[in-house]
C-alpha cells in the first residue's frame, strides 16, 4: 500500500481522540453521524479493504515477535455495532491471533471478587490481539445507571455514590497503566450511537426474522434511561482518556464509518508497535542449516533438493 493511502486512513482515527485531562459531554461535544470527510460509503469501503490488510499484516509480525499484546476494548449502547465492527476489521487477521471476549451479566463467583477480576482473566499474551466486547467500563456505565448492582458487589449502600465511581475510575486508570508498562497497548473505542439510530437498527431487528435473535426487551427499556448512559459516558470519557490509554469516540450512526475508524485507530496503534520479526541466534542457524540439510537429502530421485529455492514465489 503506498504511503499516502496509509497516511489517509490514519487521518480517519485521529481526530476522534480524546485529548487526556479534558472534560467532555458526549450529547455536546461529539456527533454520530459524522464522517469526517471520506466522501462517502464507497471509498470509506475501499479504505477499510486497505486498512484490513495492513491489520493482517501486523498481526502476522506481532505474533512473530511475540514481545507485546493488544487489547482492543469496546463500548457502545446496545445496536451500536460492537459485533458487526469485530467482524470487519479483523476479518483477515489469523484467527489463532485473535480472542474475543464478550463479558455477560457477571456471575456469583465473579461478584464475590474485585470488580476487576474477571477482566483480568482475559488479558492478551505476548503477540495475541484481544477484544473485549464490553469491558471493564461497564462497572462504571451499566453499574452506575442501575446502582442497585452495587450491594450485589458488596458495596455499602452508605457509599458516597461520587467517591465510587472516582476510585473506580482511579483503579482502571491504574491497571491499565501497569498493563502498558508490561507491553500490553490498549486501544479503546467508544461506538457513538444516535437515540434515533438505535431506534431504526431494533426496529429491524423487529422486523427481519433473521435479526429476531438479537431482540431483547431489557433493550427497549433501557432506552429511558438514555440521559443516564450519556451522562456516564461522559465522565468516563473525562475521567479515563489518558496518555497511555486515551478513548476514541467513533461515530457509529453509519456502519461503514464506524469499522473504518476503528481500523483506523487498530492500525495506527500497530503501526506504532512496529513489531518485527526476530532474529535468531547462532545455535539456533546452525539448527537451521542442519535441518535444511537433512531435508534436502530426503528429495526424493529427479526432484530438485530445495524447490522453494527454485521458485520462492510459488511458496510464498
Amino acid at each position: 500500500m503506498s504511503d499516502s493511502r496509509q497516511a489517509r486512513i490514519l487521518e480517519v482515527g485521529e481526530p476522534l481522540r480524546v485529548r487526556p485531562g479534558l472534560s467532555v459531554s458526549l450529547a455536546d461535544d461529539f456527533d454520530p453521524g459524522d464522517t469526517t470527510e471520506v466522501t462517502g460509503k464507497k471509498q470509506g469501503k475501499k479504505l477499510l479493504k486497505a486498512a484490513v490488510k495492513v491489520i493482517s499484516d501486523y498481526q502476522r509480525l506481532l505474533a512473530a515477535e511475540e514481545r507485546n499484546g493488544v487489547l482492543v476494548v469496546l463500548q457502545a449502547l446496545d445496536a451500536g455495532g460492537k459485533d458487526g465492527t469485530i467482524r470487519h476489521v479483523l476479518s483477515g487477521v489469523n484467527p489463532a491471533g485473535v480472542a474475543v471476549q464478550s463479558f455477560k451479566q457477571p456471575t456469583d463467583e465473579e461478584l464475590a471478587h474485585h470488580f476487576l477480576w474477571r477482566y483480568k482473566k482475559h488479558l492478551p499474551a505476548p503477540g495475541q490481539i484481544a477484544v473485549f466486547n464490553r469491558s471493564q467500563y461497564e462497572e462504571v456505565l451499566v453499574v452506575r445507571v442501575h446502582p442497585e448492582h452495587l450491594e450485589a458487589q458488596g458495596v455499602p449502600s452508605a457509599a458516597d455514590d461520587r467517591d465510587v465511581w472516582q476510585q473506580r475510575f482511579r483503579e482502571i486508570n491504574e491497571w491499565e497503566r501497569d498493563l502498558v508498562d508490561h507491553g500490553v497497548r490498549i486501544v479503546k473505542l467508544l461506538l457513538n450511537i444516535s437515540n434515533e439510530e438505535q431506534r431504526v437498527r431494533f426496529l429491524r431487528r423487529c422486523d427481519l426474522p433473521e435479526k429476531h435473535w438479537k431482540f431483547s426487551a431489557s433493550d427497549i427499556k433501557e432506552r429511558e434511561h438514555w440521559d443516564d448512559y450519556e451522562h456516564a459516558f461522559s465522565e468516563m470519557l473525562s475521567h479515563t482518556s489518558t496518555e497511555w490509554a486515551p478513548w476514541h469516540v467513533i461515530p457509529a450512526d453509519h456502519k461503514w464509518f464506524a469499522r473504518l475508524a476503528a481500523a483506523s485507530v487498530l492500525m495506527g496503534t500497530l503501526r506504532e508497535i512496529d513489531p518485527q520479526i526476530r532474529e535468531v541466534d547462532a545455535e539456533a542457524r546452525e539448527a537451521l542449516a542442519a535441518a535444511r540439510a537433512e531435508l534436502e537429502s530426503q528429495a526424493p530421485r529427479d526432484e530438485p533438493a530445495d524447490p522453494v529455492a527454485e521458485d520462492p514465489d510459488e511458496y510464498r
